[in-house]
């Protein structure tokens, strides 16, 4: 039996040579894996509901993806910059999100999971960062993939939150991966951090007892060698490692009172 705390993965629908398939890319996986998680890959299915989520997680990760919630989830006509959608996921990570909130398990959302938080609850988005006036281009640029995920823009973290208990400084540099971003944030989040030009960088969630947080970057890529990146793991790692713990004793005492 493995020691290491168990976090779901949210899977992408994709076809792989001709057949429809359920993948993460490797660098999520690898990331948990660098601090002490180990984690599972949770296939999607646009019949997915709350009661698909495994009881015995530790923890759920939300990854990037190259697709986008699909407007109609946010009351929105899909804007022409639009073009990939994964109903799937949109419907298993929709319907996981609370179950996760209500199991209190650890919750961490990068990139579209992060979107997808926002959209559970009832926030909008920004379908094209780059048309909207005052906004930046957040998109990668061409080249590398090192310069792709490069740190590229500023980050204000918010004094006194979530974030900031994990990394105290104020301020930091983030890579920036995405055309959608937040336009509207959901009632029941909060606001962590900033991009330079105003734009809502990572958001917690208000009421949560534990660990909910999300990143509109990719802290993912190599992560120890970002102490932003280090510092999202590494609370990440120990809410999970905590969840496993009292898994564990909970396990123990059923084990007692059955003696």
């Amino acid at each position: 039996m493995s020691t290491r705390p168990l976090v779901g993965v949210i899977a992408c629908r994709r076809e792989v040579e001709g057949h429809p398939a359920h993948m993460v890319t490797d660098k999520y996986l690898a990331a948990l894996r660098e601090f002490g998680l180990a984690p599972v890959i949770l296939p999607v299915w646009e019949d997915a509901v709350a009661g698909d989520l495994p009881d015995h997680l530790d923890g759920l990760l939300l990854t990037g993806s190259y697709t986008n919630v699909e407007p109609h989830r946010y009351g929105a006509a899909r804007a022409p910059e639009n073009t990939r959608d994964d109903a799937h996921r949109d419907a298993a990570a929709l319907a996981w999100i609370p179950a996760t909130l209500d199991l209190g398990l650890p919750l961490l959302g990068i990139c579209r999971g992060f979107q997808e938080i926002n959209v559970a609850f009832g926030g909008t988005l920004h379908q094209a960062v780059q048309a909207v006036p005052g906004l930046m281009d957040h998109r990668e640029p061409e080249g590398a993939r090192e310069t792709q995920y490069a740190p590229s823009h500023d980050l204000a973290i918010v004094p006194g939150g979530r974030l900031a208990a994990l990394h105290p400084g104020p301020a930091s540099r983030v890579n920036s991966l995405h055309q959608q971003g937040i336009a509207e944030l959901g009632p029941g989040l909060v606001a962590e951090a900033h991009a330079p030009d105003g734009l809502i960088e990572a958001i917690s969630v208000r009421d949560a007892a534990g660990f909910a947080l999300a990143v509109q970057w990719h802290p993912e890529w190599r992560p120890r060698e970002h102490p932003l990146y280090r510092a999202l793991f590494e609370g990440f790692a120990a809410a999970c490692r905590e969840r496993y713990a009292a898994r564990a004793a909970a396990r123990q005492g059923v084990r007692h009172a059955d003696a």
